[in-house]
């Protein structure tokens, strides 16, 4: 999409308040306003109702030295129901102007909802499409567990990343797990910088301004939280795995050495899991690693994780299983983490198990005895909430959703065998492939496929309140 110029004027604020309450003039009103939420339990105005997106175009123009970005986002969605005003999930950055179906669109803005006025309804079906120009300085967001998300500078560039909803502080959009959409991501930086984003680099082209253009695409739907807009003086290495698996690693120099030992083994890890959980469900594969510091988590965004500081074996590993279990089958809703968190820990325990190393099983035992010796996290307290019930959004990503999560996938192991485990584990991934999925659908879908009753293990292990014992094994 050609980058326009930010001369428009956007309607002032109390304008489109106005505009907003009384209807179009000399037309009937077929719509009614979309939700300002989707009622997540735990992020009740993350997305939004009354549409579903279907495509982001988003044209992304940024420089480092002043922090300032110039953007265009084209939204294309279907709508749900009658709309006579939909809203967009969007923070911080300044609106020039809205477009839907071409025409000019009357908003305004109200915390991070920007909520939008087309200039005639639309009808239920109807494909409509958004565009908004926007522009500003993007700002870190702060999530219930106090960790940065949004828009984060770094040493020499930015990154972009949303879990849960820091998307919002970069592109508008219906940031919500349950609403997954293609995408196409353009990064226009100055020359000198490399800019990676989602997918497959479809162009890179150096425009006569001494800026360089990229140009992502993402064919396969993706979650808002999981996109990921990167800017930095990255050393590059393509190549390729040996079953044709594009691969894409940006790494910044003073990291580059320290990373290579876990990123060399990569093309293994992907034929390695397409082996135990089915194809890799994406056409590339990938790191991008930041200086360490620049934030205090690693990140499964699709295709291409985002690392802070040089990753371990363990750590590339754990964000390549998301690829499966997170990225290509996401969940329905926030309170359904430990079916990333859980199945991306339990693919760890299964690397090492296929490499001669620690087996799930002694995983399994080091965490019911306490010992470190196996796995430090042994101590957390992996047991001070059920992982399919954290108690607010701030323990979604605490230790009972990864280590307990993964514990309950080791339960089921005991219960079925190896046959049947591993035929759930491959047709979860495949029957969900690039859908969205809830603990009662896995519940489900687990007593299904395996043909045996588990309720035992959703009681004790995945709902129950307390900490399981040997006992609760047997």
């Amino acid at each position: 999409m050609k980058h326009r110029a930010f001369s428009r004027l956007a309607v002032p604020a109390a304008a489109a308040l106005i505009a907003l309450t009384t209807g179009c003039t000399g037309s009937t009103v077929h719509g009614r306003p979309g939700a300002s939420g989707l009622r997540d339990p735990y992020f009740p105005k993350a997305g939004n109702g009354g549409y579903q997106v279907e495509h982001y175009d988003l044209d992304l123009d940024y420089d480092p030295a002043d922090g300032e970005l110039n953007a265009t986002a084209v939204i294309t969605a279907r709508a749900e129901q009658g709309l006579s005003s939909f809203n967009l999930d969007f923070s911080g950055l300044r609106v020039e102007e809205v477009t839907v179906q071409g025409a000019a669109a009357r908003y305004n803005r109200s915390g991070r909802e920007l909520t939008v006025r087309p200039a005639e309804d639309l009808e239920k079906g109807e494909v409509f499409r958004t565009e908004v120009d926007y522009r500003g300085k993007p700002q870190p967001l702060t999530d219930p567990d106090r960790s940065k998300e949004g828009w984060i500078t770094t040493d020499d560039g930015a990154v972009g990343v949303g879990e849960p909803v820091g998307s919002m502080a970069w592109f508008p959009g219906n940031h919500h797990p349950s609403d997954k959409a293609t995408y196409d991501i353009t990064l226009t930086v100055p020359k000198g910088y490399e800019a990676v984003s989602n997918g497959e680099l479809a162009s890179r082209t150096d425009t006569a301004e001494g800026r360089t253009r990229f140009s992502w695409h993402s064919p396969q739907p993706m979650a808002s939280y999981l996109a990921v807009a990167a800017v930095g003086k990255f050393k590059v290495t393509t190549g390729r795995t040996p079953s044709g698996v594009a691969l894409y690693d940006a790494v910044v120099p003073g990291e580059a050495a320290k990373s290579a030992p876990a990123l060399a083994r990569l093309p293994e890890m992907v034929e390695w899991g397409s082996g135990r959980f089915g194809p890799y469900p994406f056409g590339t594969a990938g790191a991008i690693v930041f200086p360490e510091g620049s934030l205090t988590y690693a990140l499964e965004t699709q295709t291409k994780p985002v690392f802070s500081g040089a990753p371990d074996e363990k750590l590339v590993l754990h964000e390549l299983a998301h690829q499966w279990f997170g990225d290509s089958v996401s969940p329905k809703s926030w309170k359904d983490m430990w079916l990333n968190e859980g199945f991306a820990t339990y693919a760890e325990w299964l690397w090492s198990e296929d490499r001669g190393g620690t087996t799930a099983q002694q995983y399994f035992d080091a965490f019911l005895a306490g010992d470190t010796d196996v796995d430090p996290e042994a101590a957390s307290d992996w047991a001070a909430f059920p992982p399919a019930a954290p108690p607010g959004p701030e323990e979604i990503s605490e230790a009972p959703v990864y280590y307990r999560g993964a514990m309950v996938l080791q339960r089921i192991r005991q219960e079925v065998g190896d046959e049947k485990f591993f035929a759930l584990l491959r047709g979860w991934a495949a029957d969900h492939r690039y859908g969205n999925a809830s603990t009662a659908d896995f519940t489900a879908y687990a007593d299904q496929k395996t043909g045996r009753d588990l309720k035992k293990v959703w009681d004790v292990w995945l709902y129950g309140e307390g900490r399981p014992t040997a006992r609760a094994t047997s």
